[in-house]
């Protein structure tokens, strides 16, 4: 596309220093503290809207401005169609009483609409815009990229398959944000296919990358399972034009993950992830703990319905000091989580990116 050299180097621009990605976890993990020490770190900082109410995003927008002048990002979600089957969400919800009973909390209120205030989130970025806004679980119109645009902002679309890729050239976006099946936290499918469940269908990042930019001639962003900065190294020399990191920021001090999540992340009693629909009803990456194993092949696909029923357990949990049913989300990379301040994360990534880049530059010198 013409305009693809120009939102290429504006991207790079905006990650100043570093081709580096700090992901949007919604949640509370990716708060204005965050965002800002990348940002500042030479990185892209992001906000995450998601579960927020318009005026809370406004907030911390308002929040990151007054501690950095740096560039950043902020991310939505896209709204979800209305729960196929109601009814498997009252049969989940029965099945999850006992839980209720032992955290003493009642299950939350699951009809609670699907949009997540989509479009008084768009009107709020585009009164008082933002370096880039970032979309998730589908794509936006293209009158949306097009104001956005008309606004300054640069956007970039959350893709799982080529077929999303397309879909989001033709929506007209900036760049696209490949996620590989390795991510933590929700797989940013464009639409849920309960069919899909278990079947290994999810693509992993390099196989991913090459479809994408096989597929559009977009800027790619690579996400899903990076920790280290060889893998940043592997995923640049596979065509992506930055890395998207989440997981490797959860422990840091400034992200706003629960001490539990944080502790989970290296500890043994939580050795590997799992994709599970248990805590949301959407597919998402998590630490297999007692709540995946017990509920996650019940659960219904049913976004967000379920991630409102669950709300107020998972709080409890946490509140009890139990990570046994807190929805502790992490990619398959957790293992290698480092507790660093998030500016010192980013030198000992980049410092590995160039060590990788020079390895690299060296076995290609001995060949020639």
């Amino acid at each position: 596309m013409a305009f693809e050299p120009r939102v290429a180097s504006a991207l790079a621009g905006l990650c100043r220093r570093h081709p580096l990605v700090q992901a949007p976890m919604a949640g509370g993990a990716s708060g204005p503290a965050l965002a800002a020490a990348v940002s500042d770190a030479g990185g892209l900082g992001f906000l995450a809207a998601g579960y927020k109410t318009p005026a809370a995003m406004y907030e911390e927008i308002k929040q990151l401005r007054a501690r950095t002048a740096a560039p950043f990002g902020v991310n939505l979600f896209m709204p979800q169609p209305p729960a196929a089957d109601p009814a498997a969400v009252e049969v989940y919800a029965e099945q999850l009483a006992g839980e209720s009973a032992w955290y003493e909390t009642p299950l939350g209120d699951w009809d609670q609409g699907c949009d997540d205030a989509y479009e008084a989130k768009l009107a709020l970025l585009l009164d008082d815009p933002v370096p880039v806004v970032s979309f998730t679980f589908g794509c936006p119109s293209p009158e949306a990229v097009t104001a956005l645009r008309a606004a300054g902002t640069l956007t970039v679309v959350t893709v799982t398959s080529s077929a999303e890729a397309l879909a989001a050239r033709d929506a007209g976006a900036d760049a696209v944000c490949a996620q590989g099946t390795e991510a933590g936290g929700h797989q940013g499918t464009h639409h849920d296919d309960p069919h899909a469940d278990g079947t290994g269908a999810g693509l992993g990042l390099l196989s991913l990358i090459a479809q994408v930019r096989d597929a559009v001639d977009l800027p790619v962003i690579a996400a899903g399972g990076l920790m280290r900065g060889e893998q940043i190294a592997a995923v640049l020399t596979a065509g992506a034009c930055a890395a998207q990191l989440g997981t490797a920021f959860l422990a840091c001090p400034e992200s706003g993950a629960h001490a539990l999540h944080k502790q989970a992340l290296t500890d043994p009693l939580f050795p590997g992830t799992e994709l599970t629909r248990a805590f949301s009803g959407r597919p998402a990456r998590g630490l297999v703990n007692r709540f995946i194993r017990e509920h996650g092949p019940y659960a219904p696909a049913a976004y967000p319905q379920v991630h409102y029923l669950t709300a107020g357990l998972r709080k409890a949990a946490a509140a009890a000091g139990d990570p046994q049913a807190m929805n502790l989300w992490a990619g398959q990379g957790h293992r290698l989580a480092r507790p660093l301040p998030a500016a010192e994360l980013v030198g000992v990534l980049m410092a590995e990116l160039r060590e990788a880049r020079g390895a690299l530059s060296d076995m290609r010198g001995s060949k020639s």
